[in-house]
């Protein structure tokens, strides 16, 4: 039977018997895994659910998987986190910075796999990436790494935008360096950029206002929990006649310009694995933390004909996504 829990999260699409059980566990014991998210629903979600059950784990079969999320209200973690940690389970999976932060808080002896968290080194989440020590390991995606070229592109897309209004969600630590490396970045390409911080939906449409008045030329979302207010943006800037830049590959199909960034998907891919790993027995002190490699572009040339905008060839070949 596929759980509740996993349905009410908008993950259930595929999730099948498992071929085979390849879990070292004693015998009767099933494995108990928590998750802790941001918020409830991620498209990219499913890679880690997928995964698992290509690693031979069935929800309430083989493994027994229990979701906390805070709706991205996040001065609830640490209460969902202290409320995961005393149902003991065998690992913790916390997806992105703030639940990672709330986890590691939580406990030191539970392991804790991250996933989709920008920087655990300046986090202080780990040591130090090929053996963090501790209960901590994970996958680590780029941040601020990606923010120069993000705006390089925009810069190549939309070559008459000066002004660029930038959405960022200040209670997330990874937009730090993404505006960190925006300023430097901006200052070497000419471009003139105003950040907006938002934490509500009262918050996107204040920002879109106040960036229109300015006027601003195009808008971007930094990485680090916007997704709950990137439908509305799209929305906004297209009313607004806004390229917008967002941060993820899905949100491009639901409407954005163009993305240019981690592999979401491949990260919770990744996320399982580690899961799989130290149920089987390993520590995750002593497993390297990943870093990625897989950056995806994705375009949407329809948003790009309604915005009057004419994608350079150059820009489409190196697309690894493209959405009509």
């Amino acid at each position: 039977m596929i759980s509740r829990r996993v349905f009410a999260l908008g993950i259930g699409a595929g999730l099948l018997p498992a071929p085979h059980a390849a879990v070292a566990q004693p015998a009767g014991k099933v494995p108990f895994v928590g998750v802790l998210l941001p918020h409830r629903l991620n498209p990219e979600f499913p890679a880690f659910i997928v995964k698992l059950r290509e690693l031979g784990y069935e929800d309430g079969r083989t493994v027994r998987l229990e979701f906390k999320s805070a709706d991205t209200r996040l001065e609830r973690l640490p209460q969902l986190a202290a409320e995961l940690v005393a149902m003991k389970p065998d690992v913790i999976v916390a997806a992105n910075t703030p639940p990672t932060r709330a986890a590691i808080n939580a406990t030191k002896e539970i392991p804790i796999v991250m996933a989709q968290v920008g920087d655990p080194l300046a986090s202080g989440f780990v040591r130090n990436l090929s053996r963090p020590g501790g209960n901590v390991t994970g996958r680590s995606s780029i941040g601020g790494d990606l923010a120069p070229k993000r705006l390089q592109l925009f810069k190549e897309i939309v070559p008459g935008a000066r002004r660029i209004a930038v959405m960022f969600n200040p209670d997330d630590p990874n937009t730090t360096p993404q505006r960190q490396q925006a300023e430097r970045a901006a200052s070497q390409l000419g471009l003139d950029v105003r950040f907006f911080a938002v934490r509500d939906d009262a918050g996107v449409v204040a920002a879109f206002a106040e960036a229109a008045s300015w006027p601003a030329d195009a808008a971007q979302w930094f990485a680090g929990q916007d997704q709950a207010f990137v439908p509305a943006s799209i929305r906004l800037a297209a009313e607004r006649r806004l390229p917008l830049m967002v941060p993820q590959r899905w949100q491009v199909e639901a409407g954005g310009l163009i993305a240019y960034a981690a592999d979401v998907s491949a990260s919770y891919r990744a996320a399982a694995v580690y899961v799989d790993k130290i149920l089987k027995g390993a520590k995750p002190g002593d497993l390297p933390v990943e870093q990625t490699t897989e950056i995806l572009l994705s375009i949407n040339v329809k948003t790009a004909r309604a915005l009057g905008l004419t994608l350079p060839p150059s820009i489409l070949a190196r697309a690894n996504d493209i959405f009509e």
